[in-house]
């Protein structure tokens, strides 16, 4: 079947995926996982013979993952355009992140780290993988003037979605004696549950979306497939609007990934946040983030996507010095708050920005939205890594915070470049 664009029913099913892989960015990445991993892993790791602290070896598996996937996913959208099997790898990173979630469970020692940190690495690519080919849809369902609103939508469902499973899952750690089970029991229940959710609500959308239109598998399609990312990036190239977007774009989108990889990690070891503390931290980053995903639609809306964009850039940067001189919750709560506004707004307004800057119908959606997502994973493994050597070479995280103002400061001097005739509305 055919995409009728803007169906509501749709447009629904399209965002229901963000509320279904939502979890894992909230409860793996960034609440419970991390502060648990923390806890239960050694001080530091012996990875192959070297002794590193445990806190930059997470670091560092978030890189491993992006990087895999900056090298994986141009041919896996390449092959999924000229083999018609987009739903199909959709789905099967959709398996593979749920299946990794709950391979979780087994997580109950601090001699399974390695295991643990392994099976978060195949959960982020698996999350990681999913969004190329999701966000790819965005432009086949809705009109060019509805792609602000609908991509606010989906991380909008997402952080709805996410946060009920946080509730879920945190009533069960809090309570654990309700279900006759321990509080390690009932967190590693927690990582099995985001699997079932995730792979669970994503039927919604694989039931709207369209079938595959399968083509004949071959040896040659590999090289079609790669053959079709370097055009987008020989097109890319010669625009020099959007060649600058994507230049911002790769380092505030390094940063806020980071942010909100790292920022449970940095409360608990730096500012010594105890669970409860943490809990309402998440909480209220994934109620603003809802509320930022609109709030800067409206002002790009009034003002244009550019001059939105850089005022969310300007108050990272604030953030990021900011973090650096905090030494209470008070102020990291307040700090957190801007957080959560400006990290829903940037990347919903990002992916929105990006479809209206495509230009060429020659070249598949997907393979456009590869590059873009080859972009963001480059980005996190740059922002991640600096962070973790930072932090490896001078055992303090606040110093790997401030570095990371350098990469929004910079976004900040290109996004000023880039033409407003395009991001005007």
């Amino acid at each position: 079947m055919s995409i009728i664009k803007n169906d509501k029913r749709t447009i629904r099913g399209w965002a229901f995926f963000d509320w279904a892989n939502s979890a894992y960015s909230l409860v793996i990445s960034t609440a419970v996982f991390p502060p648990y991993f923390i806890a239960l892993a050694p001080e530091s790791l012996n990875v192959f013979g070297s002794m590193i602290d445990s806190g930059s070896v997470y670091a560092y598996s978030v890189s491993i993952a992006y990087l895999f996937l900056a090298f994986l996913v141009p041919v896996l959208s390449g092959i999924s355009d000229y083999s018609g099997r987009r739903k199909l790898m959709l789905f099967s990173f959709t398996l593979l992140g749920s299946l990794s979630c709950i391979s979780l469970f087994f997580f109950k020692e601090a001699s399974m780290s390695m295991f643990a940190l392994i099976a978060f690495i195949f959960g982020t690519i698996g999350f990681g993988g999913s969004l190329v080919f999701y966000n790819a849809y965005l432009p086949e369902i809705a009109t060019e003037d509805k792609h602000d609103s609908i991509s606010a939508k989906g991380y909008a469902y997402g952080y709805v979605g996410s946060v009920i499973l946080l509730l879920i899952i945190l009533f069960l750690i809090q309570k654990p004696e309700l279900f006759s089970l321990t509080s390690d029991l009932a967190i590693r229940i927690g990582f099995a549950l985001v699997g079932v959710w995730w792979f669970g609500f994503s039927i919604i959308t694989f039931r709207v979306l369209p079938k595959d239109k399968k083509i004949n598998f071959d040896s040659s399609i590999f090289a079609k497939g790669m053959n079709e990312v370097l055009k987008v990036g020989r097109v890319i190239i010669e625009d020099k609007n959007i060649v600058k977007f994507l230049g911002s774009y790769f380092f505030f989108i390094a940063g806020v990934n980071v942010v909100i990889y790292l920022a449970t990690i940095f409360a608990k070891e730096e500012l010594a946040f105890e669970q409860s503390q943490l809990i309402m931290l998440i909480l209220m980053l994934q109620f603003l983030a809802a509320i930022g995903a609109y709030l800067f639609a409206f002002v790009s809306k009034k003002y244009g996507n550019k001059l939105s964009l850089m005022i969310q850039i300007f108050i990272w940067i604030a953030i990021c010095v900011g973090a650096y001189f905090t030494t209470g919750s008070t102020f990291f709560f307040v700090l957190s708050a801007f957080v959560g506004l400006v990290f829903g707004g940037i990347q919903s307004l990002s992916r929105s920005t990006y479809s209206k800057m495509i230009t060429d119908s020659q070249i598949p959606l997907a393979s456009y939205f590869s590059f873009y997502d080859v972009l963001t994973k480059l980005a996190i493994v740059s922002g991640t890594f600096v962070f973790a050597l930072v932090n490896q070479l001078t055992g303090n995280m606040r110093y790997s915070i401030l570095s990371l103002s350098v990469f929004f400061i910079i976004a900040f001097i290109i996004m000023s470049g880039v033409s407003t005739k395009v991001v005007k509305e």
